[in-house]
């Protein structure tokens, strides 16, 4: 079919070849658990051996990187900064080529904003992000705001990070400070960069019920699930979830405010997948894992249908138990991708996530038992595990042939070289 620019982007200069995005990323998750900041960069070894883990990218022959600097340790106050481990980072990775997908906001702040109850932190924050992208002017993929739904959820409901709430109002503000800040984040970053694209990476979540009486229920669910990206999108809420935010301290002018949707045409929808996205409802509306009910695709068709936007496949992970299971989970997920592209939904994008093993995440990083969580391409000692390994051959095999067939649209990326600064 003809190779044509999606209308959703604005043309720009010295744009490449149609690329698939083929990704991995460093987990820098960076919450606070009372006293004590979890800071996964730092448990991952990647503050010391990032030149080696860059190298492990290009190893396995991804194209893109979901990355972004330590923001407890570079957000120093408003308007004050330490680059310096951003300057070396992001050199390397433009001087090898790797695109990176700008992580800045990844389940936590630095201390002096306090948590996500702070009202003035989307203000604080879009001045951050303009900052880092009149900085570092050649990055062109960001996500502002990592898993906002997710972030609002450990935070102002179940009371395990940051604030530390377990109400109805904690989650709703956390919620609405989030999806602002996101808003507000790109709107500041496309006065530096006006072609910047906006990969949202958001949870795909699905609710069944477990029987008639958990209907109900799982139909609640199934709504709330959409909340940060009707509201990033400017996705019309229905009734009973408008109700609810306003009973929970949205206003009325706070929901108008997130009603326009000329961002729309900058992004990306993310959507990331793990076994674990799906749950089952019982009837004292509780929640317990299903597993893979429908799978991505399935789910994923859902999104597509609520928000008209291409898609990314923007995480997933199963841990190495040696007897094949992430080599199969890494296979399934590919393959639902696949379906998908014999569907209307443009996919641009896949990614295992994360490059090495991570530390704690069995226990959602609650707890601080330093436990080696083996879902990455690599281990800590940076040694290939075997998804590892059978993610480069996938890529090597399909590299060159998405492009050629693909019925999806392509991103308008500016060569990562180019001296091209908006």
């Amino acid at each position: 079919m003809p190779d044509l620019l999606p209308p959703a982007f604005p043309p720009s200069p010295g744009v490449t070849a149609p690329l698939f995005l083929f990704a991995t990323g460093i987990e820098n998750s960076n919450p606070r658990v009372g006293e004590r900041r979890v800071d996964q960069m730092a448990a991952s070894g990647h503050m010391q051996r990032w030149r080696e883990d860059f190298a492990l990218v290009q190893e396995v022959g991804c194209n893109a990187l979901r990355y972004g600097p330590p923001l407890h340790s570079t957000w120093l106050g408003e308007g004050r900064y330490d680059w310096a481990f951003a300057d070396e980072t992001f050199a390397a990775l433009r001087h090898q080529g790797t695109y990176p997908i700008v992580d800045l906001c990844h389940f936590g702040v630095p201390d002096w904003i306090g948590d996500f109850q702070n009202p003035d932190f989307p203000r604080l924050f879009a001045g951050y992000a303009e900052a880092f992208a009149v900085r570092f002017p050649w990055v062109q993929l960001y996500t502002p705001v990592n898993e906002m739904y997710v972030c609002a959820l450990f935070s102002g409901r179940y009371g395990w990070w940051n604030e530390r709430m377990t109400t109805e109002r904690g989650f709703v503000t956390a919620l609405k400070h989030l999806v602002a800040a996101n808003r507000l984040a790109m709107r500041a970053i496309l006065r530096v960069r006006p072609d910047a694209i906006f990969i949202q990476s958001e949870s795909a979540e699905q609710y069944h019920a477990s029987s008639p009486r958990a209907w109900a229920e799982a139909k609640r669910r199934n709504a709330e699930r959409f909340l940060s990206l009707d509201l990033n999108y400017g996705h019309q809420i229905e009734a009973p979830m408008y109700e609810h935010l306003m009973d929970n301290g949205m206003t009325p002018e706070e929901y108008a405010a997130f009603q326009t949707t000329d961002l729309k045409r900058h992004c990306v929808l993310g959507t990331d997948y793990y076994v674990t996205n799906e749950h089952l409802v019982l009837e004292d509306c509780s929640t317990r894992a299903s597993g893979d009910v429908y799978g991505y695709a399935t789910i994923i068709q859902q999104y597509y249908a609520r928000y008209h936007l291409p898609l990314m496949h923007t995480e997933t992970n199963l841990a190495d138990d040696l007897h094949g299971s992430s080599t199969d989970w890494l296979w399934k997920q590919w393959a639902n991708l696949l379906l998908l592209w014999e569907t209307p939904v443009p996919v641009l994008g896949f990614t295992w996530f994360s490059l090495t093993d991570q530390v704690d995440w069995d226990t959602a990083l609650r707890e601080n038992n330093g436990r080696v969580n083996s879902v990455g391409l690599y281990d800590l000692d940076r040694k290939p595990r075997q998804v590892g390994r059978a993610y480069k051959r996938l890529i090597s095999q399909w590299q060159d042939v998405l492009p050629a067939r693909s019925l999806c649209l392509r991103l308008p990326l500016v060569a990562i070289n180019s001296e091209r600064v908006a």
